[in-house]
């Protein structure tokens, strides 16, 4: 009953939060810096939330949810969340051609995404799947480089290079044992699905400048959830927590661990990113995705999820300074 509670106060801060003109639609420069530190503050939530989702599905996948059975439940749960809240929320009516275009990004972009990602996290560690997760600013600066005519610098080739120097030494040094059954197949997943979702956060910033938050998370969620259905049809269904529990077997620490990731990092967590791309560029909220790796690694190493790894530690270090070469040294000259 308290986590019942607890969650009916938190959407119902959120529901007001995105009711309200200050933070989405208000044009008063004096509130910008308000708004920004918001921004901030949900991103900063919303990267804890994703970060503790790594360890939720790594302990999830595949021994009580197959990943693609995985990425159905999370997509079909969040499209019926959104779709009860914009009950509740007065945005303003969209297009047909915009809801075609948001089911689609959902269809293809978000789903991609997710296929990718928790494929990838099933065959490899929680932390391997954070370090290509925070490759997300270089590949937002490489998409404004060729499709959206950036500036590329020396500093900023630099970093890439560093950036792509340390994914190869993760997938390159990186065995399979009992923690990643198949590092290699996982890690490279991970690399892409990192690509994908920078290519989402791109198309969703400028969808933003057009509909509600709360509206296009719904269409988005939507179109990710009929993909997830047709696929999971398809292939199968692989989930051993529900089939257990239909035959009277529960599980409770497992479905506390479902729960968690189904309100926290799949609902909570999609509804805060708006909020940092309304107000905060791109490849800085990108850049938030280092906040996942710590708050993984930490968690992973704590549980005994992933072994600590000079190889990795050299990988996160490369990265990082990437990261500070291509957006932090740029931005002081």
């Amino acid at each position: 009953m308290l986590f019942f509670n607890f969650c009916h106060n938190v959407i119902s801060f959120f529901l007001k939060t995105f009711q309200s003109n200050e933070l989405f639609e208000g044009k008063n420069t004096k509130l910008m810096k308000d708004k920004k530190l918001e921004a901030n503050l949900s991103m900063v939530a919303s990267r804890v939330m994703a970060g503790l989702n790594m360890n939720g599905l790594k302990f999830l996948l595949p021994l009580w949810l197959g990943a693609l059975t995985g990425v159905t439940v999370r997509c079909v749960f969040a499209a019926v969340a959104f779709w009860i809240t914009s009950w509740f929320v007065k945005e303003a009516p969209v297009t047909r051609r915009q809801r075609i275009g948001l089911f689609c990004l959902g269809a293809f972009g978000l789903y991609g995404f997710m296929f990718c990602y928790l494929l990838g996290i099933s065959k490899t560690t929680p932390v391997s799947s954070a370090i290509f997760n925070s490759m997300q600013p270089i590949w937002v600066f490489l998409i404004s480089v060729f499709f959206l005519h950036e500036k590329a610098t020396l500093m900023k080739i630099i970093g890439i290079a560093l950036g792509f120097g340390g994914a190869l030494l993760c997938i390159l040094t990186q065995g399979s044992d009992d923690l990643a059954h198949d590092a290699f197949t996982g890690n490279m997943l991970c690399m892409v699905s990192s690509l994908v979702f920078a290519v989402y956060l791109i198309v969703s910033k400028k969808l933003l400048e057009e509909v509600g938050v709360v509206t296009m998370m719904k269409y988005i969620f939507g179109g990710a959830a009929v993909t997830g259905l047709i696929v999971s049809s398809i292939i199968g269904w692989d989930a051993p927590l529900l089939t257990d529990a239909l035959h009277g077997k529960w599980h409770w620490v497992p479905w506390a661990v479902l729960a968690f990731v189904l309100v926290f990092p799949t609902y909570l967590s999609y509804f805060l990113v708006p909020v940092g791309l309304k107000y905060l560029k791109t490849t800085v909220v990108a850049m938030y995705s280092y906040l996942i790796l710590v708050v993984t690694t930490v968690v992973s190493l704590t549980l005994g999820q992933d072994r600590f790894s000079w190889t990795q530690a050299a990988a996160i270090a490369m990265i990082c300074i990437s990261v500070y070469f291509v957006e932090v040294a740029e931005a002081k000259k």
